[in-house]
Parts: C-alpha cells; sequence; structure tokens
C-alpha cells in the first residue's frame, strides 16, 4: 500500500483532515502527524509550545514526523507553511522522496520550490497527480 506524508502547518489542521479522508478513500495510507497526538498549537502560549518542542513528547512527534517524511513513498506539502513544513520537504527530498505541492497565493517560498517535484494549484488536480504517481509506483514494482 502506498504511504503518503502531509507536510504542513498547523494551522492546515482542516484541511490535513480532509486531504487525509481523501487520500484514504483512495486506499492510501496516510502518515498523520494529527493522530499521533501533536498537541493543538494554535492554542498554545509561546512558553507553552517552547516547553512541549522540549518534552519527551515533542521528540517522539518529532521523530514520527522526520521519519514519516523520510520514508514515506510520497511527501504532499500543503502551502502556504512555515519552516517546519519546509524542513520535512528538505527532509523528504535529501533522501530521494517525491514531493508534490498544493500552491497557494501566499507562497513565499524562494529557489527551494525546485524540491517540489510538480505543483497543482487545486485539491482534483493534486489528486490526480496522485493517483498517476500511485499507478507508476505500481508498475515498478
Amino acid at each position: 500500500m502506498m504511504k503518503v506524508y502531509i507536510a504542513a502547518s498547523f494551522r492546515h489542521q482542516h484541511a490535513v483532515e480532509m486531504l487525509t479522508e481523501r487520500l484514504e478513500a483512495m486506499g492510501i495510507e496516510v502518515l498523520s502527524w494529527l493522530r499521533e497526538g501533536r498537541p493543538d498549537e494554535a492554542f498554545l502560549s509561546r512558553l507553552e509550545l517552547e516547553h512541549f518542542i522540549r518534552s519527551s513528547e515533542g521528540e517522539r512527534v518529532f521523530r514520527f514526523c522526520a521519519g514519516s517524511a523520510t520514508g514515506a513513498d510520497l511527501v504532499i506539502y500543503l502551502g502556504p507553511s512555515g519552516c517546519d513544513a519546509w524542513a520535512e520537504v528538505g527532509a523528504a527530498y535529501g533522501t530521494g522522496v517525491p514531493v508534490m505541492g498544493l500552491l497557494a497565493k501566499s507562497e513565499e517560498v524562494g529557489l527551494m520550490r525546485h524540491m517540489i517535484q510538480s505543483w497543482s494549484t487545486s485539491v482534483g488536480d493534486l489528486l490526480e497527480q496522485v493517483k498517476k504517481f500511485r499507478k507508476t509506483l505500481e508498475q515498478q514494482v
């Protein structure tokens, strides 16, 4: 079964949930940071967030996210997102995991956008690209 990791800001929680549902309906396994018990960062103070990051739970979630980004068959970047999502994209790219992106008008990334194998401007187009990728992946097996 194809495995996908979605690199996205915690601010996109609901979009990640909806994209996860669509991918899973297609028979794709989603390695979900939302299911790993990541706290709702949008509601944490800076001090609480810093405490979480330094905690053993924060370390566990970090290891899950880094391992998923480098161990998936495909990473999907949901833009615009911040430095953590781009670090996951960089880790995936550096280990040879293909990355597809959902482009947003306010995307601020510069040259590093070349790490994205293909950009889509709609969810429908992104899902079509994922279907084509899965077909190619299945033919390689």
